[in-house]
């Protein structure tokens, strides 16, 4: 007869794996906490599937240029395509300024994305999307959608929402590309506030533009006002 499986050693194996996934996660919980007030970041989204020839992953990446000449971190999904070129961007930008811009990647596992980017000077991996989504806007000041999926989708309406119910502080949304965003917009307009499922005034914090340069007025004018209420608080400006 084969021996009985000891349940008391397998009880046990789970709980040591149990305590080390908590502890994992209170210490990536601790060290994200050290980003998350001294410099103003730039969360970037957009499609893994667009390549370095297309004129969208070379606006992406002249936005994530202007973002690290300008000494503001950029954070994106850490992946392929357009996060590549948001990472990639922000190095050359710091690189050409002497800035201290940093280039975030939060990744999360999915079969058709095996590798995070090479481009990034802090990375963290999540399991699930929820709690990758609460480290975006935890960590970021402004968000940028260039087009994308559904996933880019997800990012949008996620941001968008926990600002409609005031569950995170004040900032914009810029959307990249008005050929791609504006049809979304004008029927959330027409359909969805017409009938009375969204307020007009939860459109304010969304901005559309074509250009990285567009972006960064807003983008710009959100800094000014982030350095003004920390230099009113006595805070050292990074």
């Amino acid at each position: 007869m084969s021996p009985k499986p000891d349940k008391g050693a397998r009880r046990r194996r789970l709980t040591d794996r149990l305590e080390a996934l908590r502890e994992r996660a209170f210490l990536l919980e601790q060290e994200l906490k050290t980003y998350t007030k001294d410099f103003f970041r730039v969360c970037i989204f957009g499609s893994a599937r667009i390549k370095p020839e297309d004129e969208i992953y070379i606006m992406t990446h002249e936005l994530g240029r202007l973002l690290g000449h300008d000494g503001i971190d950029v954070l994106t999904g850490g992946g392929p395509g357009l996060m590549e070129a948001a990472n990639k961007g922000v190095l050359l930008g710091k690189k050409e300024s002497g800035s201290k811009s940093r280039s975030f990647g939060i990744s999360i596992e999915l079969p058709f994305e095996k590798d995070d980017n090479e481009h990034l000077d802090i990375k963290h991996h999540h399991r699930r999307f929820s709690s990758r989504l609460d480290d975006f806007m935890r960590l970021s000041n402004a968000i940028v959608c260039m087009p994308g999926g559904i996933g880019t989708l997800l990012e949008l309406y996620f941001s968008w929402q926990l600002l409609q119910v005031g569950h995170m502080a004040e900032r914009p949304i810029v959307l990249i590309q008005r050929s791609f965003w504006e049809g979304l917009i004008e029927w959330t307009k027409e359909i969805q506030v017409d009938r009375g499922l969204v307020s007009a005034g939860d459109l304010r914090w969304i901005s559309i533009v074509d250009s990285p340069e567009e972006a960064m007025e807003v983008i710009r004018d959100h800094y000014q006002r982030f350095s003004e209420r920390k230099e009113a608080l006595g805070e050292p400006q990074p």
